[in-house]
């Protein structure tokens, strides 16, 4: 499980948006803006979808049996951090209700949505910002 230093972690739970990059099916980028949390616990990045998004079905697809890759960017002035590791799909209602929590804490509350689904990134690369790297 990758770690991110004091300053990273003070980083990343501040209120910003991030990018999310995604890989088609072609292996073009998909970059959409998320809002995303971080749990420091699990080494985790998590992201709340719709089960039907482009960004749930590029995490679903495999490469050659491999997991799907992912980078998650945030961007605050000259401050940046980018989180790249693998992605998939949970669509566990233990790990939507705690990823939708932890939402309202950093964002806002969330309405329900019975089609939401969490996207896992966990990072096994971190790159950052002088300050933050």
């Amino acid at each position: 499980m990758l770690s991110l230093s004091p300053g990273q972690i003070a980083f990343v739970t501040e209120r910003h948006l991030a990018t999310l990059t995604t890989l088609r099916g072609d292996g073009t980028p998909h970059v959409v803006p998320v809002a995303f949390t971080w749990d420091a616990a699990a080494g985790v990045a998590r992201i709340t979808t719709n089960r039907a998004s482009v960004k749930a079905a590029n995490a679903r697809r495999t490469t050659s049996g491999a997991a799907s890759r992912a980078a998650v960017c945030q961007v605050d002035g000259a401050r940046w951090l980018t989180l790249e590791g693998t992605i998939e799909v949970s669509e566990d209602p233990t790990e939507i209700e705690d990823a939708v929590s932890r939402y309202a804490v950093r964002y806002r509350k969330l309405q329900p949505n019975p089609e939401r689904v969490v996207l896992r990134v966990v990072p096994d690369r971190v790159m950052g910002s002088k300050g933050l790297a």
